[in-house]
């Protein structure tokens, strides 16, 4: 496929905006600046940006414990987001959420599910409202390869194949699940092959490659669309930071961490775009420094935004 230059450094912007969030969240989080946990996307941003790119408005997606990289690839606004992990009331969720639970669904995101697997079922129920709706949109599932070996995915997926619905489930696949390698957890070789047993297309590809993630993530919606039903699309990446910010990752093979750190998406993407003569340095530069800008500017009017009232816990809840 033939893409036009500002399609190409939009997804270059945003993958950059991803990382850059990170690392500065990261440092936030050490300094012990902003409270809370944090699981981050390092690494994963060719995924996030890949799939949400090839959605349209009214599409919606769903999360994990590690969404950073969903809600920035989806259009959350990075000043949104830390005011969350603040637990500002300006925060997306109302400082209710936070890093695990972050979210908004007028951008097309629902808060993010915590529990491993547990947005599958949520995910395919929303697919089927929209289907009986008969509304022209789809649900992408993001979930980590973990996922895979819990019971609400077999029941999600099935029923999601079963009912024709229009939800692309979407494995992650960094090779962990925490600290426990994924070829200890499964007899697969591929994880797409498990779409099988439930009678649809399985996908395994190049998550590092956002180009080929915006690719198949298109077949699959278009399939959807038309109401063919789900696809389990697999995409390898690696998680080049740790599970959680106090992870080490000594778990992590030298090696093959230093192979990851090579083949990782931004700095794949940077070379593509230059080699092909797509972009230039200094256009990939002008990019990076206004993420810097915007970041920095949403940290310190975050800092600055007001906590909520105590009262505000009561707020909010179903009693």
């Amino acid at each position: 496929m033939t893409y036009d230059k500002k399609f190409l450094l939009s997804l270059y912007q945003r993958m950059s905006l991803i990382r850059k969030f990170e690392e500065r969240v990261k440092f936030l989080f050490l300094e012990g600046v902003m409270p809370g946990t944090i699981h981050q996307y390092n690494g994963q941003e060719g995924i996030a940006v890949g799939v949400c790119s090839a959605l349209k408005e009214g599409d919606v997606i769903t999360s994990t414990h590690r969404p950073h990289g969903h809600a920035v690839a989806r259009g959350l606004s990075v000043e949104s987001l830390l005011h969350e992990l603040f637990g500002k009331v300006t925060g997306c969720c109302k400082g209710k959420g936070g890093s695990m639970h972050m979210g908004d669904l007028e951008k097309g995101m629902v808060p993010a599910v915590a529990i491993v697997a547990g947005a599958i079922p949520m995910a395919t129920g929303m697919a089927l409202a929209m289907k009986m709706k008969k509304q022209p949109n789809v649900v992408a599932c993001f979930m980590g390869d973990g996922a895979v070996n819990e019971g609400a995915f077999h029941e999600g997926v099935n029923m999601g194949a079963i009912w024709s619905l229009p939800v692309i489930y979407v494995i992650e696949n960094n090779l962990y699940s925490a600290s426990t390698p994924i070829f200890e957890m499964v007899r697969l070789k591929k994880l797409s092959d498990r779409a099988a047993g439930y009678g649809i297309p399985g996908v395994t590809i190049d998550g590092n490659d956002v180009l080929a993630v915006h690719e198949a993530m298109q077949e699959a919606i278009a399939r959807a669309r038309r109401g063919e039903g789900p696809t389990l699309l697999e995409c390898m990446t690696y998680r080049i930071t740790g599970h959680s910010r106090r992870d080490p990752c000594n778990y992590q093979p030298e090696g093959e961490r230093k192979n990851a750190l090579e083949n990782e998406p931004i700095r794949r993407f940077h070379k593509y775009l230059l080699a092909q003569g797509l972009a230039t340095e200094a256009e990939l530069a002008k990019a990076d420094e206004e993420n810097d800008t915007e970041i920095e500017a949403a940290v310190k009017s975050a800092m600055a935004a007001p906590d909520p009232a105590p009262e505000a816990a009561l707020e909010d809840i179903f009693v």
